[in-house]
């Protein structure tokens, strides 16, 4: 005759089954009242305004030289917009260095309009000259809404490029020894009520990716992708990087590639 199991422990082990049934179910009821909140979100994304006001930005001659930025060569020739964002990162032949939209941006600012791009550089998030390059990514961004992310690494420094913000991804440091990786290397991962995407898959790097920039609801402010990486900086409490530099063109040019074949969804909206 086997060995009878007591009774208490048959009930434990109800209650345990019972109670991982009653939280599975408040994670499944919290993940679909996130999703409908997101939904509701996207009706009348405030996104729009910065998008206008990118265009107008974009159209107005400004800087020593009075001219606009219409000239601006973004990937696909002298002034074309459209599609240009689901290419870049990317590397260009006249600085013979790879650049994101923000980099690139303060090239065409500098060469075209004689702008000392310095100043934007140093200046801080949310001040007068970093919310017009945010205004402007919004609009361009917005201009390859619907298009496939279509980004190269067949050029050696756009592989280099890759390699670098992979070796970023990964680095622990600071003084919690965190990195990208450890809030979005694996799947599953949470932060409180918000999803992390797992970046180093196609699909959290879809999600990571082709919604920024985007705006964001909690802080009534529109963010490109540069601001997104210099909040994630902070939060591992690392030593901010430097604006447009190669490293975040990099983890950008990381997450894109990633991304290849999505549909880009730009401008977002986030909580």
């Amino acid at each position: 005759m086997g060995a009878r199991i007591p009774s208490a422990l048959v009930v434990a082990a109800l209650c345990s089954v019972a109670s991982f049934g009653v939280v599975a179910q408040e994670k499944d009821d919290a993940a679909k009242g996130i999703e409908a909140y997101r939904e509701a979100l996207k009706d009348g994304n405030p996104a729009e305004l910065f998008e206008m006001s990118g265009e107008e930005l974009w159209r107005k001659p400004a800087g020593p030289k009075n001219v606009s930025l219409e000239k601006c060569d973004l990937g696909l020739g002298a002034g074309k917009v459209e599609g240009a964002y689901a290419q870049l990162p990317r590397y260009f032949k006249d600085t013979n260095k790879v650049q994101d939209l923000e980099s690139r941006l303060l090239t065409c600012m500098s060469t075209l309009q004689g702008v000392d791009t310095a100043e934007y550089v140093k200046a801080r998030f949310n001040t007068a000259k970093k919310n017009d390059l945010v205004a402007l990514t919004a609009y361009i961004s917005g201009a390859s809404n619907g298009k496939k992310v279509k980004v190269s690494t067949k050029h050696p420094m756009e592989k280099q490029a890759f390699e670098l913000g992979k070796r970023m991804f990964f680095y622990q440091a600071g003084p919690h020894d965190f990195s990208c990786a450890t809030c979005h290397g694996e799947d599953g991962r949470r932060i409180r009520l918000q999803d992390l995407p797992n970046i180093t898959k196609h699909e959290g790097a879809l999600a990571g990716w082709t919604t920024w920039p985007a705006y964001r609801v909690s802080s009534g402010q529109m963010w490109s992708m540069q601001w997104r990486i210099n909040d994630c900086f902070r939060q591992q409490r690392f030593p901010e990087p430097v604006y447009a530099s190669d490293l975040t063109v990099a983890l950008s040019m990381f997450m894109a590639a990633n991304a290849n074949g999505a549909t880009i969804q730009t401008p977002g909206i986030k909580r």
